[in-house]
């Protein structure tokens, strides 16, 4: 009998049936305000006169109409950048331990977004309410004896002047709580490897030792993690390792593209459940398992705003518009596509992080990520978002009975100066490319009617290649990193797939 189990499980229990469910709203406002005391005499916080909106009668619309938007490159220009020269007390009191590095989906050079000692209690916070929120969920009480993967970047992180530097996932995990290291794994020797190979290489060679009940990680980098455990001891799947794998915590991008790859790796099913972890905060998680959806966490340290995702107010770069309108959370709609906006404990404000998502329950201020503001493809008025393009993705999974975990597209002219959306599928599975470009077309139609005005115009079709699915991951490693947070840029311009194809030919000529 699991008797340390059973009682950690009571605890949660009795925990959660204590917790009750706070007024979003009133959360958000005291949050707010909180958020504005605590700056008002930070260098941001005198430039924009927080004091002056603390007394305002609407602190929130006073707060959107003085603050503009700010993505990382602006408030890293005018604001952030002065850390790194010394000084204090620029957008947060005091001087931030940490630095996030985030490459994102764009881009060889790396963000470095302050991560505040008020932010790792925000996100060591939100883990706690995560964890309680496991007694929504049909576990046994042997699971909460269980280790845990958590499958980041290193923990190693590196010393640059008064603060050290590394990705979220690797400044969460060295400061963790001494009572969880006993389940942490792969364990803090390991977890310091920077080189991803080496690191997944000795996870491969330790396995056995270990007795995983859940996995916590981007899917993608996950997968590939388990194909080399299941190659290593030369299994069929990973239940044949680690037989009481119940529970994998997905996060930063939506799982269903990789539902499919990711099932043929396991013995039996295991619960998914989603998180929404990035480099500037954790935001929101799964509370309940009939839906995929997560609670956006509205008492922790960081205010949300939203403002809809339309063309108009969308600039190329991702950036808003400045006459771009926002919504506040009492405010929004269910099913719409929103730019997310977010101010932190970190010293982040009114930041564009750079997802999309939509509320699937106003109530319940539970949301889906539906895509990035970068990934939006509408060169010749398709108006194409990620989410419509993974749900066409999973009808050729589905139509065809394969596996495509991972693609790329861009809109470019071909030979004859017609645009074509140049799709480029990742799949082992055998596939005909022309009834794949064809299916793959029909779904958009179907799915969208800014897409289908567009192929009787501008749009003259689509042109379908499969790929290796390991190639997204050499490209990675080759502009970016591998492992970590790193994750594919779904849509490309011109330029940037120009490089892609290059790539590609030289992967090829090399092989």
């Amino acid at each position: 009998m699991a008797i340390f189990g059973s009682i950690i499980k009571s605890l949660i229990d009795i925990k959660d049936s204590f917790t009750s469910e706070g007024d979003a709203n009133t959360e958000q406002l005291d949050v707010l305000k909180s958020l504005l005391d605590k700056a008002k005499d930070t260098a941001f916080g005198k430039y924009y006169n927080f004091a002056e909106i603390l007394e305002a009668e609407d602190v929130e619309k006073e707060f959107a109409n003085r603050v503009p938007y700010f993505d990382y490159n602006k408030i890293d220009k005018e604001w952030w950048h002065l850390y790194h020269e010394g000084e204090t007390d620029v957008t947060w009191p005091g001087t931030p331990p940490y630095f996030a590095l985030s490459s994102g989906t764009t881009g060889k050079t790396s963000k470095r977004i302050p991560v505040t000692e008020d932010m790792v209690d925000s996100i060591r916070n939100a883990g706690i309410q995560q964890v309680s929120a496991l007694s929504h969920f049909d576990l046994p009480a042997d699971f909460f004896e269980k280790e845990i993967m958590m499958l980041g970047s290193s923990t190693d992180l590196q010393k640059e002047g008064d603060h050290e530097e590394g990705e979220i996932s690797g400044i969460s995990a060295s400061n963790i709580p001494f009572w969880f290291r006993g389940y942490y794994k792969p364990g803090v020797e390991i977890a310091k490897i920077d080189e991803w190979d080496e690191r997944v290489k000795k996870i491969a060679e330790t396995a056995k030792e270990w007795d995983i009940g859940a996995l916590s990680g981007i899917p993608s980098w996950m997968e590939l993690m388990l194909k080399e455990v299941i190659k290593y001891h030369k299994v069929d799947n990973i239940h044949e390792i680690w037989p009481n794998l119940q529970v994998y915590t997905s996060g930063g991008v939506a799982f269903e593209p990789y539902e499919k790859s990711f099932n043929a790796l396991l013995g039996k099913p295991v619960q998914v459940i989603d998180t929404y972890l990035a480099s500037e905060g954790f935001l929101a998680f799964q509370q309940r398992p009939e839906t995929h959806s997560m609670k956006l966490i509205t008492n922790n340290g960081i205010y949300f705003e939203f403002v809809p995702f339309k063309p108009d107010y969308i600039n190329q770069d991702g950036s808003l518009t400045d006459d771009a309108p926002v919504i506040s959370i009492d405010d929004i709609e269910e099913e719409v596509d929103y730019v997310l906006l977010i101010s932190t404990v970190s010293g982040a404000w009114r930041y564009i992080i750079g997802d999309t998502i939509k509320f699937t329950d106003k109530e319940k201020h539970e949301i889906r990520i539906t895509g990035r503001t970068k990934f939006f493809l509408n060169v010749v008025g398709s108006q194409l978002s990620v989410n419509k393009m993974n749900d066409a993705v999973q009808e050729l999974e589905e139509e065809y009975d394969i596996r495509i975990p991972e693609y790329v597209v861009s809109a470019k002219r071909g030979e004859d100066n017609e645009y074509y959306h140049y799709w480029y599928l990742g799949t082992e599975d055998p596939a005909d490319a022309d009834k794949l470009s064809e299916s793959l077309d029909n779904a958009l139609k179907n799915a969208n009617k800014n897409y289908k005005v567009a192929r009787g115009k501008a749009l003259k079709g689509v042109r379908v290649q499969t790929i290796d699915p390991n190639t997204f991951h050499e490209w990675n490693a080759a502009n970016k990193k591998k492992g970590g947070q790193v994750k594919m840029e779904k849509v490309m311009n011109e330029e940037k797939f120009a490089e892609w194809e290059k790539f590609l030919e030289d992967l090829k000529s090399k092989n």
